[in-house]
């Protein structure tokens, strides 16, 4: 007896739902992907619209600090930019009086830093009239 053989088919894969997966998976990382854009910040000396004050009292502490973090304490400069060295020379300046204004003067591109460590020194000492200078704000007429 003879019996016919019936075809084999071919195996194969259907690779539309496959692909239809790899898309949908494609477009879910692509929008819930955040992309993060670094940004430069520049930061230039702030500006104020108040009247400046009245020299009514003469003696004040005057703390000046440049681009490179030194310190000039009512126009004399310090040997170096160390808490101590600032901390020592504002206390002589003083003589133990903290009611004076401590006013600092920053360049615009002083470290933060330096400026903190000058407010901190101010707080330490016990100064509460501390005042932090800028420039006039332009009239924009």
């Amino acid at each position: 007896m003879k019996f016919t053989r019936q075809r084999s088919q071919e195996v194969g894969v259907d690779l539309t739902p496959l692909i239809d997966v790899v898309f949908l998976l494609l477009i879910f990382f692509m929008v819930s992907t955040t992309f993060t854009r670094e940004s430069h910040l520049q930061v230039e000396l702030p500006e104020a619209s108040g009247e400046p004050a009245s020299p009514a009292e003469l003696k004040q502490i005057d703390v000046v600090i440049n681009a490179e973090g030194q310190y000039v304490l009512n126009n004399k400069a310090l040997v170096n930019n160390r808490r101590e060295t600032l901390e020592r020379g504002v206390s002589e300046l003083a003589e133990g009086e903290t009611g004076l204004p401590f006013i600092i003067t920053a360049d615009a591109r002083t470290p933060h830093e330096y400026v903190v460590r000058a407010m901190d020194v101010a707080g330490r000492l016990g100064f509460s009239r501390l005042s932090i200078t800028t420039e006039r704000e332009a009239d924009s007429q």
